[in-house]
Protein backbone atom coordinates (compact mmCIF):
# COMPACT_ATOMS: atom_id res chain seq x y z
CA UNK A 1 0.00 0.00 0.00
CA UNK A 2 1.29 3.78 -0.82
CA UNK A 3 -0.73 6.89 0.13
CA UNK A 4 -0.36 9.12 -2.16
CA UNK A 5 -1.52 13.02 -2.44
CA UNK A 6 -4.01 13.82 -4.83
CA UNK A 7 -1.72 15.23 -6.95
CA UNK A 8 0.59 11.72 -7.06
CA UNK A 9 -2.67 9.72 -7.00
CA UNK A 10 -3.88 11.28 -10.19
CA UNK A 11 -0.91 11.33 -12.45
CA UNK A 12 -0.03 7.59 -11.26
CA UNK A 13 -3.69 7.05 -12.11
CA UNK A 14 -3.45 8.48 -15.45
CA UNK A 15 -0.34 7.12 -16.60
CA UNK A 16 -1.80 3.44 -15.36
CA UNK A 17 -2.77 1.10 -18.29
CA UNK A 18 -3.96 -1.94 -15.47
CA UNK A 19 -5.77 0.41 -12.81
CA UNK A 20 -9.50 0.08 -11.06
CA UNK A 21 -10.63 3.04 -9.13
CA UNK A 22 -12.48 1.84 -5.79
CA UNK A 23 -15.25 3.72 -3.54
CA UNK A 24 -15.13 2.54 -0.07
CA UNK A 25 -17.85 5.07 1.08
CA UNK A 26 -21.29 4.34 1.78
CA UNK A 27 -24.21 4.23 -0.31
CA UNK A 28 -25.18 7.76 1.04
CA UNK A 29 -21.62 9.22 0.74
CA UNK A 30 -21.42 7.76 -2.94
CA UNK A 31 -24.80 9.68 -3.57
CA UNK A 32 -23.22 13.17 -3.36
CA UNK A 33 -20.41 12.04 -6.10
CA UNK A 34 -18.16 9.89 -7.31
CA UNK A 35 -14.94 9.81 -9.41
CA UNK A 36 -15.51 8.79 -12.79
CA UNK A 37 -15.11 5.54 -13.45
CA UNK A 38 -15.08 4.31 -9.66
CA UNK A 39 -16.48 1.12 -8.35
CA UNK A 40 -18.02 1.16 -5.19
CA UNK A 41 -17.28 -1.46 -2.43
CA UNK A 42 -18.26 -0.26 1.08
CA UNK A 43 -15.93 -1.10 3.60
CA UNK A 44 -18.96 -1.12 5.92
CA UNK A 45 -20.42 -4.08 4.60
CA UNK A 46 -18.16 -6.61 6.53
CA UNK A 47 -18.27 -9.63 5.13
CA UNK A 48 -20.28 -8.68 1.68
CA UNK A 49 -16.70 -6.03 1.40
CA UNK A 50 -14.29 -9.13 1.70
CA UNK A 51 -16.20 -11.50 -0.62
CA UNK A 52 -16.12 -8.72 -2.78
CA UNK A 53 -12.74 -7.95 -2.58
CA UNK A 54 -11.94 -11.52 -2.86
CA UNK A 55 -13.49 -11.98 -6.44
CA UNK A 56 -11.04 -8.68 -7.36
CA UNK A 57 -8.39 -9.20 -10.03
CA UNK A 58 -5.14 -9.71 -8.13
CA UNK A 59 -3.08 -8.19 -11.10
CA UNK A 60 -5.05 -4.98 -11.36
CA UNK A 61 -3.54 -2.13 -9.70
CA UNK A 62 -6.02 -0.48 -7.25
CA UNK A 63 -6.51 3.25 -6.00
CA UNK A 64 -8.53 3.37 -3.69
CA UNK A 65 -10.88 6.46 -1.63
CA UNK A 66 -13.14 6.81 1.21
CA UNK A 67 -14.15 10.59 2.73
CA UNK A 68 -10.81 11.56 4.24
CA UNK A 69 -8.36 8.28 3.77
CA UNK A 70 -9.26 6.39 6.58
CA UNK A 71 -11.27 3.70 5.78
CA UNK A 72 -9.22 3.66 2.21
CA UNK A 73 -6.12 3.13 3.89
CA UNK A 74 -7.90 0.02 5.66
CA UNK A 75 -9.03 -1.35 2.73
CA UNK A 76 -5.84 -0.84 1.05
CA UNK A 77 -4.48 -3.38 4.32
CA UNK A 78 -7.58 -5.97 3.70
CA UNK A 79 -6.41 -5.74 0.00
CA UNK A 80 -2.64 -6.58 0.65
CA UNK A 81 -3.63 -9.18 3.47
CA UNK A 82 -5.87 -10.91 0.55
CA UNK A 83 -3.32 -11.29 -2.37
CA UNK A 84 -3.77 -7.74 -4.04
CA UNK A 85 -0.25 -5.94 -4.13
CA UNK A 86 -0.69 -2.88 -5.46
CA UNK A 87 -3.16 0.05 -4.00
CA UNK A 88 -2.83 3.53 -3.41
CA UNK A 89 -4.89 5.53 -1.02
CA UNK A 90 -5.63 8.81 -1.28
CA UNK A 91 -4.46 11.06 1.43
CA UNK A 92 -7.63 13.56 2.50
CA UNK A 93 -9.77 11.00 0.34
CA UNK A 94 -13.17 12.46 -1.30
CA UNK A 95 -13.36 15.57 0.77
CA UNK A 96 -9.89 16.79 -0.45
CA UNK A 97 -10.77 15.82 -4.05
CA UNK A 98 -10.50 18.38 -6.76
CA UNK A 99 -11.19 16.57 -9.98
CA UNK A 100 -13.98 15.50 -11.38
CA UNK A 101 -16.83 14.81 -9.88
CA UNK A 102 -19.78 12.05 -11.55
CA UNK A 103 -23.31 12.39 -9.51
CA UNK A 104 -24.86 8.94 -9.36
Amino acid sequence: MADLSQEAWSTQLSNDDNAVILDVRTDREVSKGIIPNAIQIDIYKGKEFIDSIKKLDKNKCYYVYCKAGGRSGQACQIMNQLGIEHTYNLVGGFEKWRGEITNI
